[in-house]
């Protein structure tokens, strides 16, 4: 049974650096792509940000280039998201999401987490 959960929001004021984690469990990470999404306030479909495949290589959207890290860690089953620079437009709820292919996620991934909560305010 393939699980996600996230962990690892709050508050954090602009300029600021936070990291969100994902626990997965059910099936192997090192196999297939897993992603970040963010869904706020007003909008339908929550945001594809970037994603770590098969092969270790990443994608990120341009908004989040340069500020922004996936990783992974296999033996833990965990994957990672390192955030600098932190602005008001990137409060959100995050989620970590995967189709369980190797190299694509979809837009409207098979396997979502519950979401952790991540507000940028003074």
């Amino acid at each position: 049974q393939v699980q996600l959960a996230e962990s690892g929001g709050g508050l954090v004021q602009p300029g600021g650096s936070l990291r969100v984690s994902c626990v997965t469990s059910g099936f192997t990470l090192d196999y297939h792509a897993i992603a970040w999404f963010r869904q706020t306030p007003g909008k339908q479909r929550a945001e594809f940000l970037c994603m770590v495949k098969t092969d270790g290589s990443t994608e990120y959207v341009d908004s989040v280039k340069g500020r922004f890290t996936i990783s992974r860690d296999s033996a833990q089953k965990m994957v990672y998201l390192d955030m600098d620079a932190l602005t008001p437009e990137d409060a959100g709820m995050y989620y970590c999401a995967t189709d369980l292919q190797p190299y694509r996620v979809g837009t409207t991934p098979r396997f979502w987490g519950r979401g952790t909560q991540v507000t940028v305010s003074s």
